[in-house]
């Protein structure tokens, strides 16, 4: 081959790989529970509904149940990739949205219920930290979602109906706090101290700086084809990407969607199922967490 021709084909090479969009394996949690590998494919399933989860770096994936027959106040489970439980946590209030795998081995849930609360515990059951929240009562399923403990040992927790996400201290003061404007599913604090938020049924996601301003927001208006619709689960990719769910998108309809900061649409995911993605977790092409993602 002449060199100038194989010159010419290795830079149109080059140029296809680099225009090539981003193909995501991720766990998905809601009515269905699974693993789609980069291709869409279901690599793993779990016979129960989940609120929220994560794939933990064995590969055993920790998930927080729904309220069932078996779990009337939800739970929490780590099972094997055979669907074995390793561990569970069965909730005693009204239900468990959350679940996070905390470094020291903890895992910490939320109850919802009469005396809302985050609660870590150990794995042999013993709860060693009990968060009360300052949450209304009067919608048990609408008091919290995705709380997460931060690197300080503060809580981030957003709050639904009460359209605030309130950051609190281990003895339950809230330290910090920004009002939204809809329902607050999703609160992620970023490196920088901005938070970052997913607001369910507004279709929108915001992003907060330390003085509880709004820095940015995403919303259909940006987006072609209008694909947010109720946003559930937001992630902030290491590359500064932002990936939200529409947890009420029907089948054939955007499920996920990737944005860059400049809101140009990267990658989306449909599929046919006829429930949506409650919350996720971006994985890396093995199916194990990476560094990738901050949710």
């Amino acid at each position: 081959m002449p060199r100038a021709l194989a010159v010419l084909l290795a830079a149109v090479a080059a140029h296809a790989t680099a225009a090539d969009p981003p193909r995501h394996t991720f766990l998905a949690t809601g009515a269905e529970t699974f693993i789609a590998d980069d291709t869409g494919k279901a690599s793993w399933t779990y016979p129960h509904s989940s609120r929220d989860g994560w794939v933990l770096p064995n590969g055993n994936v920790l998930l927080a149940l729904s309220k069932s027959k078996s779990y009337p106040g939800g739970a929490v489970v780590e099972v094997d990739r055979a669907g074995k439980v390793l561990f569970e946590f069965k909730g005693s209030q009204s239900e468990v949205n959350t679940v996070q795998p905390l470094k020291d081995g903890r895992v910490l849930l939320t109850e919802a219920g009469p005396k809302p609360r985050v609660l870590e515990v150990t794995r042999d059951g013993k709860v060693v930290a009990d968060v009360p929240l300052q949450a209304q009562t009067g919608d048990l399923h609408m008091q919290s979602r995705m709380t997460r403990k931060l690197a300080g040992g503060t809580y981030l927790v957003p709050q639904l109906l009460d359209r605030v996400v309130r950051e609190y201290d281990a003895a339950g003061k809230v330290v910090w706090e920004a009002k939204t404007p809809h329902m607050p599913f999703t609160a992620i604090r970023l490196p920088d101290g901005n938070t970052l938020v997913g607001c369910t049924h507004g279709n929108l996601v915001v992003e907060f700086d330390r003085a509880g301003k709004e820095v940015w927001r995403l919303t259909n208006d940006d987006l072609p084809g209008r694909p947010l619709d109720d946003c559930c689960g937001v992630e902030r990719l290491a590359n500064g990407n932002t990936v939200v769910t529409s947890y009420h998108a029907g089948p054939g309809k955007v499920r996920l969607v990737e944005v860059t900061r400049d809101k140009k649409v990267v990658w989306t995911y449909t599929d046919a199922r006829r429930s949506g993605i409650h919350t996720f977790q971006i994985l890396g092409p093995d199916g194990r967490p990476g560094a990738t993602a901050l949710r």
